[in-house]
């Protein structure tokens, strides 16, 4: 059992997407009937339209002179919150916020409708009963939150000046980010960033991360898997000599996220060829190398794979090689809500469990190197299952995953510095599974991990997807240094055999 100060939550508690928490206690629904009853349009005085919510760093004063919050009736005729359905060739970059991040996930986001639902409520429109109000739905930190705004947005001669719609009338993108600004606590508060961070806060799964100068032999089969599930998918490249975005000669951006949007296997000239296809967030820009959309590559394949995946149109999506991907790309974040797809073939399953603990006076034992502390960490025990030889191997060795995610109840995110964190894995000996409560110092003077994250990172999300054997082990999530508080979701998915 895990003790008190951690607990699992369930389906139906507030927290669930059927039941988000009301960030900052406010109703929806409440107030849209209440403005909507009074013919008046929705004001937001908790997130207001002038510089608090705009943020530091972001515009000069020049240009903080010239901003005026506009509602989309009074830039347009007609606007709409969505044109032709949801698509990550809607919106271009603004270029005053440097989120690439986070629009990185738009486009992973546009893929998947199902997710895409979950986030923008369906029933909101500026035709039938529109009273200036609108709400967004993201997962923070283990349960889904339900933020509200108006739809003020700043703009500077009528223009946008953050993110906007390419189709003049279509407003999703820019709401969207106001939203996830006002849960973040500002526009400048969404100024750099991982794209695993927003991934999860769209979807609730969890990271994998990999990084691509040690990319395992397999990468392309699990992005292929990951693909076919589904599953969210971003990545990023190095940053440059200078911190600015350069464009290299081959058409990439330095210290710059992407979306992966797509795998393809093509036949060139009798030989496979193991394809990636990656998205821009500016909307523009593409690599220029080998299976480019110029390419002379792909006059050697089938005119039904060029069918299938040739567009010469500017804007933002292409193909590479999965050796080019690896070469031109430092790290990679698949975002499952289930590591099924990594056994797609298989006659397993995973089972996740979800839960919520503090590093506190008295539970902040920090690392292993305070061996008279460490004990005082919250501990978790896991069971791993015996399975049958094909499920135990499958596509997929590795049996459990184990994602650590710390925060802090700030408003603004970037106040909040991540400290470094860590989880070590024990096994329990037989002699000990009928302990209860907390495994003591003497434990821990005895017992060394058999697994865990290794290092100590300063990162909001920490994970690992390895393998154990059969047996019963304890989980012990940790700070480097004693009485460092913050609070933290651990995240464990097991592998199970399924059951007739």
């Amino acid at each position: 059992m895990p003790p008190p100060d951690m607990y699992k939550r369930h389906d139906d508690e507030v927290g669930s997407s059927n039941n988000p928490v009301k960030f900052q206690y406010q109703d929806y629904q409440l107030l849209h009937k209440l403005y909507l009853s009074n013919k008046m349009k929705y004001i937001d005085d908790s997130f207001p339209a002038n510089f608090s919510s705009i943020g530091k760093g972001l515009l000069s004063d020049r240009d903080m002179a010239l901003v005026k919050w506009k509602r989309p009736p009074e830039i347009v005729s007609e606007p709409c919150l969505v044109v032709d359905g949801v698509s990550r060739f809607d919106y271009a970059q603004g270029s005053k916020l440097g989120n690439c991040w986070f629009l990185a996930s738009f486009g992973a986001l546009s893929c998947q409708q199902d997710i895409m639902d979950k986030v923008i409520p369906a029933e909101q429109s500026f035709d039938k009963d529109y009273a200036g109000i609108f709400h967004f739905k993201f997962w923070r930190f283990g349960k889904w939150i339900e933020v509200v705004i108006d739809d003020r947005l700043p703009t500077i001669n009528d223009r946008l000046i953050f993110v906007h719609s390419r189709t003049p009338n279509e407003f999703w993108p820019a709401l969207l980010e106001k939203a996830y600004a006002k849960l973040c606590g500002s526009f400048a508060d969404l100024q750099g960033g991982f794209v695993s961070e927003a991934l999860i806060d769209f979807s609730g799964g969890v990271p994998m991360h990999f990084d691509l100068k040690e990319a395992p032999a397999n990468l392309w089969n699990l992005m292929e898997s990951a693909f076919k599930s589904r599953t969210l998918m971003g990545c990023s490249t190095p940053q440059g000599a200078s911190s600015k975005n350069t464009v290299l000669p081959n058409g990439i951006v330095e210290g710059h996220a992407y979306t992966v949007t797509g795998v393809y296997k093509v036949m060139s000239r009798g030989q496979p060829v193991r394809l990636v296809r990656m998205f821009n967030p500016w909307a523009k820009g593409e690599w220029k190398g080998n299976w480019s959309d110029e390419s002379s590559l792909w006059m050697t394949v089938s005119a039904e794979d060029r069918k299938n995946c040739l567009s010469v149109a500017d804007n933002g999506e292409f193909w590479m090689s999965v050796e080019d991907y690896t070469k031109s790309f430092d790290n990679m974040d698949i975002c499952c809500l289930s590591p099924d797809f990594l056994d797609v073939t298989s006659k397993c399953s995973w089972t996740s469990k979800y839960y919520f603990g503090q590093w506190t006076f008295g539970t902040a034992g920090g690392s292993r190197n305070n061996i008279r502390t460490f004990w005082t960490n919250p501990q978790f025990r896991v069971k791993i299952e015996k399975t049958d030889d094909d499920c135990a191997v499958g596509k997929c060795p590795e049996n459990i995953l184990v994602s650590l995610t710390q925060y802090k109840e700030n408003r603004h995110r970037k106040q909040f510095t991540n400290l470094l964190i860590c989880f070590c894995v024990f096994e329990i000996p037989p002699e000990m599974k009928a302990e209860t409560g907390k495994f003591p110092v003497s434990f821990f003077t005895t017992q060394r991990p058999l697994a865990g994250t290794n290092v100590f990172q300063n990162l909001r999300e920490v994970m690992k997807l390895f393998r154990l054997e059969p047996g019963e082990y304890l989980i012990v999530p940790c700070t480097l240094n004693p009485g460092e508080n913050a609070s933290f979701v651990l995240s464990v998915f097991t592998k199970t055999q399924c059951r007739k």
